[in-house]
């Protein structure tokens, strides 16, 4: 053997006992979270919270490290935007953090009870998952909510970073251990995988021993390697291809108002809408102010033939641009003949994650949320909103866009199991 595939392989041996240590060590400490009391729990967010703020300089730092490093290789302006941190970013991860901690606990919860005939007293009580593993690229602000969720309700985290965010990711961890021990709580509640080697991923999906769930935050190609490799359950959290169905009923200024938000507040991230649907009716009184606003903000406009003959500001759009997730500042546009034909083209084409429509229709608005598949329906309201924070959660895990629950934002409640806990006074079955 030569030195090169022997070098090779004393390093795949390292790395895959690095992994099932990183997981044996998470078992054991998801014993001690389980059973951990509230105000414990507590005590360490508000902790992990308190360092982020102690320590600002030192993530921004490790940060500034990760950018430069992105932008050496032509990482494109939405991936900078979700790396970038700043102190206004920092704060807001300790303040979401500071906001789960004073969330009700969702361990010990009954989430029913009934008594049968025989007198047995049944409940259904939360209980934590055990070990969750949280695969994610390029925000770092995702490793802060991630371990703060899965703290507050009872599980250990493993979490698998980026190499985009590799130093940002460490010094984060680094404080939510912090609060961790103040509170007396184990630091391995909480693990980070010391590598930005890939197999780390591969190894990671196979620890069905010591992961209960995979939650993987990404793009396509993560979430479906993911998918087909892991062999623990898959929380997938899909591509937002979000649309906002505009109709001529609403007041215009609130629709050209609430589009530019719902596209243009932050491009980049899963919540920003990417498809525009506008009534033949809204056409002539709705769309040249929602354009004007957007081109002047740098917005790219796709129509499609309908739309280009109404508004010839817009380039042709393709008949791809109706699957595609763009997470940048360009835009969709079709015209459809009612709520019939919007809702209809939402569920061909739109991934389950947000759909908003914009109108003064209680009736048209009744029908969109009750026949539109999408784990997010709104209501004359930006799909940015499309968070769990903005929900009242403190921070959220991804939105989950599967059929199975749980579905939509996923906070520290949605990160709880059950089990079944009987009374009886003696009963046998006969």
């Amino acid at each position: 053997m030569s030195a090169a595939p022997a070098q090779q392989s004393a390093n795949a041996g390292r790395l895959y006992h690095e992994m099932i240590e990183l997981g044996e060590t998470a078992r054991a400490a998801s014993h001690a979270l389980a059973v951990a009391d509230g105000a414990a729990k507590d005590k360490a967010l508000k902790g992990a919270a308190a360092a982020l703020r102690r320590r600002t300089d030192e993530v921004l730092d490790a940060n500034a490290k990760d950018v430069e490093g992105a932008r050496s290789r032509d990482l494109s302006a939405a991936l900078l935007d979700r790396l970038e941190l700043s102190e206004q970013r920092i704060e807001a991860m300790a303040a979401g953090l500071e906001a789960i901690a004073e969330l009700p606990d969702p361990v010990g919860r009954t989430l029913a009870e009934w008594e049968r005939p025989n007198g047995l007293k049944i409940a259904r009580v939360a209980v934590p998952i055990g070990v969750i593993g949280i695969i994610y690229e390029s925000r770092p602000n995702v490793t802060a909510d991630a371990a703060g969720l899965c703290l507050k309700s009872g599980n250990a985290a493993i979490l698998r970073g980026g190499s985009e965010s590799y130093h940002s990711a460490a010094v984060i961890v680094d404080c939510v251990r912090d609060g961790l021990a103040a509170a007396g709580l184990p630091e391995a509640c909480v693990q980070r995988v010391p590598t930005t080697d890939r197999d780390a991923v591969g190894l990671m999906l196979g620890m069905d021993k010591h992961i209960d769930v995979i939650v993987p935050r990404g793009g396509k190609s993560l979430i479906q390697r993911v998918r087909e490799e892991s062999r623990m359950p898959v929380l997938a959290h899909l591509e937002g291809i979000n649309h906002t169905y505009v109709q001529a009923s609403i007041d215009p200024e609130l629709a050209r108002r609430v589009v530019f938000n719902a596209k243009m507040r932050r491009p980049g991230i899963c919540g920003a809408t990417e498809k525009l649907l506008v009534d033949r009716a809204a056409l002539t009184t709705h769309l040249p102010g929602i354009v004007d606003d957007l081109l002047a903000a740098g917005c790219e406009l796709r129509g499609d033939e309908s739309v280009c003959g109404a508004e010839q500001r817009m380039l042709p759009a393709r008949p791809e641009d109706w699957d595609m997730e763009y997470l940048a500042p360009i835009l969709a546009v079709k015209m459809v003949d009612g709520v019939n034909d919007a809702i209809a083209h939402i569920n061909r084409h739109g991934s389950g994650h947000t759909e908003a429509i914009l109108t003064g229709d209680t009736a048209a608005a009744e029908k969109f949320c009750g026949e539109v598949d999408a784990a997010i329906v709104m209501v004359n309201a930006s799909t940015q909103f499309a968070d769990g924070g903005e929900f009242g959660m403190g921070a959220e895990i991804g939105i989950a866009t599967g059929k199975m629950p749980p579905r939509g934002p996923v906070g520290a409640a949605e990160l709880t199991s059950y089990k079944y806990v009987v009374h009886g006074s003696g009963q046998t079955r006969p």
